[in-house]
């Protein structure tokens, strides 16, 4: 307990420009906490509804059916994203070129890619939301407790001019304030940077498996539409 009073001390007596770095670093961090707490939701959300969605799509179910199933629980008030958003988006535009008549299967399937694609951006989009706020706090909090540090010693060794005789006692509490902004910049920086490293793992595996699963999917599509089209035309 003493020793988060004598921190706290060191962080009240310090001097106004030490003490703006340390509020600057303390906002840093508890912004960058929530925003980990926030990532780590939906990765894991994301990554659950990808298992659920892709052992729905594999199991053999009507696309029509489940794409209704969807539009269901959009009703409900109940979103979708990650491989559902991509199998909505190619489906439903699959669905209205197939209804057009004299509408080619190569032109169907254009279109179908081409919202597929789309789709897959909003979803890159979403996935790197936070991540370049929490890599700039995990690159740049170092370097701003630094400054508040070297600005502290600064003052301490300035304060020495009007003292008679320089002691270890005298410089000591200037250069200790000081060092709690290197400390408070490194609690910052270190949880960014850790959480930032996971979450582009993740977002980068998930990138790759909506991509895969748009290819499977396009590809179903265009069987289906080219049989279409033979059946037309015949």
């Amino acid at each position: 307990m003493s020793e988060d009073l004598s921190v706290l001390q060191l962080m009240l007596q310090a001097s106004l420009v030490v003490q703006l770095v340390m509020l600057i670093l303390l906002l840093a961090s508890l912004v960058s906490w929530f925003m980990i707490i926030q990532r780590w939701m939906y990765f894991r959300s994301a990554r659950y509804a990808a298992d659920e969605f892709e052992e729905r799509f594999w199991s053999g179910v009507d696309l029509g059916a489940l794409y209704r199933e969807g539009s269901a629980r959009a009703e409900q008030g109940l979103g979708f994203f990650g491989l559902e958003g991509i199998f909505r988006s190619g489906f439903k535009e699959y669905s209205r070129l197939r209804q057009q008549r004299g509408t080619r299967a190569d032109a169907v399937m254009e279109g179908v890619e081409r919202s597929m694609r789309v789709a897959l951006t909003r979803e890159d989009e979403e996935m790197g939301r936070h991540l370049a706020f929490l890599a700039t706090v995990g690159s740049t909090s170092p370097y701003v407790g630094l400054f508040g540090t070297v600005w502290g010693i600064m003052g301490a060794f300035h304060g020495l001019a009007s003292v008679k005789q320089a002691t270890l006692a005298t410089v000591a509490p200037g250069i200790s304030e000081a060092l709690v902004a290197t400390a408070m910049g490194l609690f910052a920086a270190i949880p960014a940077v850790v959480a930032y490293n996971r979450f582009a793992a993740w977002m980068e595996q998930l990138a790759s498996r909506y991509e895969v699963f748009a290819e499977e999917f396009s590809s179903i599509l265009h069987r289906q539409a080219h049989a279409d089209e033979q059946q037309r035309d015949d």
